[in-house]
């Protein structure tokens, strides 16, 4: 699941139909592609950071692994 892409459009108050319509697809791809049950191409990734004002590391890239391991506990200093 997209959930930093969930979490941006909930935030600006977009629907799923609503990025659906921008980006020119069915609103069940969208559902689909925002769930990861498919991938967004990657014209649909620089569409949605231009629709959402976010460079597009902060909505598609999961954070450094060094930041994640920290935040779980899993790295001793």
């Amino acid at each position: 699941m997209q959930t930093k892409l969930r979490a941006w459009r909930r935030f600006y108050d977009i629907s799923q139909e609503d990025m659906a319509k921008q980006l020119g697809i069915d609103v069940r791809t969208y559902i689909n592609k925002e769930h990861g049950v498919t991938q967004f191409k990657a014209n649909e990734m620089f569409k949605i950071a231009q629709i959402l004002q976010k460079d597009i590391g902060d909505i598609f890239l999961p954070p450094p692994f060094m930041e994640h391991e920290d935040m779980i506990g899993g790295v001793s200093s």
